[in-house]
């Protein structure tokens, strides 16, 4: 790949970021919440990957959505926060179980084994990280999914998750 085409592809990524971060908080307005992941330090596998292409497919542009987004949303009385992304596409919203079997990544479904709960696994993701950001404006201020005991997984009260940004109102 030229240096230029690589140039190229970052300018086009940076203006779909740019129009991304405008759109959402065009959409959703003043005072909103937008909840995002924390994914720093996360890092897709580039082993079967030519070297010249694996530095820039592990800089992605999720720090710098986050970044426009925030820009965007301080300037119209909105808020961003970033959320612990561990577990949030393993828990049961219905019965709360957390069990990474329970999530099949080859048909993107998620199946709870113990309520039998069922739905497309990046949703699930979603509507976990809407809770977290639920629990953040209830006053938690570091929101999460935690394992509490090795017989199984418990949602505790005090949670410390778009892949999609989730809006809640303020």
């Amino acid at each position: 790949m030229t240096q230029y085409v690589i140039e190229q592809l970052v300018r086009k990524i940076f203006r779909v970021t740019y129009r991304l971060a405008k759109t959402l908080v065009a959409a959703y307005g003043s005072h909103t919440l937008f909840v995002l992941e924390d994914l720093t330090n996360v890092t897709f596998n580039t082993e079967d990957l030519p070297k010249s292409l694996r530095n820039s497919h592990r800089s992605w542009s999720f720090f710098q959505l986050e970044s426009f987004l925030t820009y965007k949303a301080q300037a119209i009385q909105s808020i961003v926060v970033k959320v612990n992304p561990a577990f949030t596409s393993q828990r049961c919203p219905k019965c709360g179980l957390v069990e990474k079997a329970n999530r099949h990544h080859d048909t993107h479904e998620y199946w709870c084994a113990q309520c039998q709960y069922r739905c497309n696994d990046d949703r699930l993701g979603a509507m976990n990280i809407a809770m977290l950001g639920q629990d953040w404006l209830n006053c938690i201020k570091h929101p999460k999914i935690k394992k509490l005991t090795t017989i199984g997984w418990i949602l505790i009260v005090k949670r410390v998750t778009v892949n999609y940004p989730v809006m809640l109102p303020l």
